[in-house]
């Protein structure tokens, strides 16, 4: 009994050791940034229109994107960059509004088809939207850019936020007077490839008719560090 009493006094004087040292962290937050040029851009069109007769309005939208997507054929993008996004058809009421009391009528019909499109070679970016706007798109539904390969700019954000959270926590260390130890934790989050304030202007003669600023991309890294503290 006395060697099992021993036991397990010494499992607890163990054990709230441990917890005692497992609260002794230092725990720190950054974020590393890396800003590069895009490589690729990511464009929205869409054709829109309106008929009394539904299959009119569907047509004439189908033989605009088809114009579109061969335009988008011949100029060499591959299948897999050109994606229709969304396609609708529907009515369009009269007298919705009125306080006569008759009941509304469909006068027409709205017919719409989106395609998205990956450029990966911006010096087409300008030629490829003046071409689908010639071929009938008639709804612009935004200009993104990017980078076809994230990796590397991932593993640059990821180096400077791990030496940015190791130079935090060393210098919480020496502000508290004690000795940083090792690491215990480190957890991370990608923050995604995101437009960076910085701007370049792409020439008209490189972008085609249309004016285009590709600017910069930022892609960033945070992560959490925890660190022992040392004796």
């Amino acid at each position: 009994m006395k060697k099992s009493a021993f036991l397990a006094a010494l499992l607890a004087v163990t054990v709230a050791g441990m917890t005692h040292a497992q609260e002794r962290r230092i725990t720190v937050d950054a974020s590393g940034i890396v800003q590069a040029a895009p490589d690729m851009a990511t464009i929205t069109v869409g054709v829109t229109n309106e008929d009394p007769q539904a299959s009119n309005a569907m047509q004439a939208t189908s033989d605009a994107v088809s114009l579109i997507l061969k335009r988008l054929e011949d100029m060499g993008l591959e299948a897999r960059d050109v994606q229709t996004r969304d396609l609708s058809l529907s009515p369009v009421w009269s007298g919705r509004n009125t306080s006569t009391g008759n009941r509304p009528e469909i006068s027409g019909f709205v017919a719409s088809n989106t395609v998205q499109v990956r450029v990966r070679d911006l010096a087409q970016l300008g030629t490829i939207m003046d071409g689908v706007i010639e071929d009938g798109a008639n709804d612009f539904r935004g200009l993104t850019f990017g980078v076809q390969d994230p990796t590397p700019l991932q593993a640059e954000a990821r180096a400077k936020a791990v030496a940015e959270a190791m130079a935090k926590a060393e210098q919480l260390a020496q502000a508290a007077n004690v000795s940083l130890g090792p690491v215990q934790q480190i957890s991370e989050q990608v923050g995604g490839v995101r437009p960076a304030p910085m701007m370049r202007a792409m020439d008209v003669s490189e972008a085609g008719g249309v004016p285009v600023a590709s600017g910069e991309i930022s892609v960033s890294v945070n992560v959490s560090m925890e660190f022992g503290i040392s004796e």
